[in-house]
């Protein structure tokens, strides 16, 4: 089967959707997606979406940004997102997004390595908020059409420039979606982890096909470990406890129930010093205390975590909750420009697939969601400001060799396993 679009955009999360809704009415967009279109990661962000509540306030978010990423990350990025922040929130807004009010103002909440309160939120599903919104409104507009069960296998390159993709449809059968234009917005790669707070199938796609035709790639081996999710002995995704807990009064204790870190400092400094702690202790775990946090904010704020730690046998308004860290961000990604813009022509990168240099070497909380809308709103004005149709490409590809699913999908998963270990060894001998 071949498909010809004006734009492809791979994933529907946050950032594929926002893309989609920025192009141009006249435009046909095809999103494909590799699941359902509700089982993306930013579906499972719980803690909020950072936003500049003032000009007082830009100094400090700026330089807690920086701080957090190591002074690791590109200003021009940072400045970008942090100026930016205000006109997504509002478009949001428009778009039905509902966050947290007190008094018919908006509220608050502040995270680990953030030095004032600057994060909007929706009780513990920001991201399901969002993206849900996103969802309907993209379900509203003709011009956009969602492949469900579609998997991207590889892209169409024809002298260094991007004609769409090849793609394993719903049957199983191999195929093509020519387009003019191509936005990879797929993830991350916490699929290819034991223990991730992401979906499972989510599995670095897009890098294997970066590596192999050699598109830039960047910090490929930055790769944050969330310090608090859910202990469990059961294999699978991990349930996040988000950030939002220990910015509003949780702490952590050791086996002897004795608080042992500053909980705010930022994910890798505490994800360090639990595991510290988790080997003086010998256990598998730490605890997590909420008693500090009245009972009725736990279930207002927090109730899918309160629902689900009931369900793991913990009233978490009663008792401490063990937890450990997991996988669950990429700070790497395909290298982009400031307008999402990947090194091979007509193809755009957007979301945590990307790396524009935002995070540095460590995100600060609560700035993916932001980060994601930001660009993925740039690279839809590039193209709508650039748009030039391409020609037909001379040759489609023989789609045999993409017949092999699982075979092909293990070899993807070495690729970017092995390029993910070679980047960290050059890094340690620099």
């Amino acid at each position: 089967m071949s498909i010809h679009t004006d734009i492809a955009i791979v994933g529907s999360g946050a950032a594929g959707l926002f893309c989609a809704l920025k192009l141009p009415a006249d435009r046909q967009i095809t999103v494909i997606t590799k699941e359902e279109a509700d089982r993306s990661d930013s579906f499972l962000a719980q803690g909020g979406i950072c936003v500049l509540k003032d000009e007082s306030d830009y100094d400090s978010y700026f330089e807690d940004t920086m701080k957090a990423g190591h002074y690791e990350n590109r200003k021009e990025s940072v400045e970008i997102m942090i100026r930016s922040s205000t006109g997504i929130i509002e478009e949001l807004t428009d778009l039905g997004v509902e966050f947290e009010r007190e008094g018919g103002s908006l509220r608050y909440t502040r995270e680990g390595g953030h030095s004032d309160s600057r994060i909007l939120f929706h009780e513990d599903a920001t991201g399901k908020e969002i993206t849900s919104r996103l969802l309907e409104r993209v379900g509203e507009r003709k011009n956009i059409r969602i492949l469900e069960h579609c998997t991207m296998v590889d892209i169409l390159e024809e002298d260094g420039i991007c004609h769409g993709l090849v793609v394993r449809f719903p049957d199983g059968e191999p195929g093509t979606v020519t387009a003019d234009y191509t936005v990879l917005a797929c993830g991350g790669l916490g699929g290819l982890y034991e223990h991730s707070t992401n979906f499972r199938h989510i599995t670095g796609d897009a890098l294997a096909v970066a590596l192999k035709h050699g598109i830039r790639l960047e910090n490929i081996d930055y790769i944050q470990i969330h310090p608090t999710t859910l202990y469990s002995k059961e294999p699978g995704r991990r349930f996040l406890i988000s950030e939002s807990v220990r910015g509003e009064g949780a702490v952590l204790l050791n086996q002897k129930k004795e608080r042992f870190v500053d909980e705010l400092l930022p994910r890798d400094l505490l994800t360090k010093e639990v595991h510290r702690q988790m080997e003086e202790d010998g256990m598998p775990y730490v605890w997590l205390s909420m008693a500090a946090i009245p009972r009725e904010t736990i279930i207002g704020h927090f109730p899918n975590i309160y629902r689900r730690c009931l369900e793991e046998g913990y009233d978490c308004t009663k008792e401490c909750i063990p937890v450990v860290p997991a996988q669950h961000y990429f700070m790497g990604g395909i290298w982009v420009d400031r307008d999402s813009r990947t090194s091979m022509e007509h193809l755009f990168a957007v979301g945590e697939t990307s790396c524009n240099g935002v995070h540095g070497s460590n995100r600060l909380a609560s700035n993916s969601l932001l980060e994601s809308l930001v660009f993925a709103q740039r690279s839809a004005e590039r193209i709508r400001r650039e748009y030039t149709p391409l020609g037909d490409i001379s040759a489609l590809p023989d789609l045999e060799p993409y017949r092999a699913g699982a075979e092909l999908e293990e070899q993807y998963h070495r690729m970017v396993r092995d390029a993910i270990e070679r980047e960290r060894r050059r890094r340690e001998h620099e």
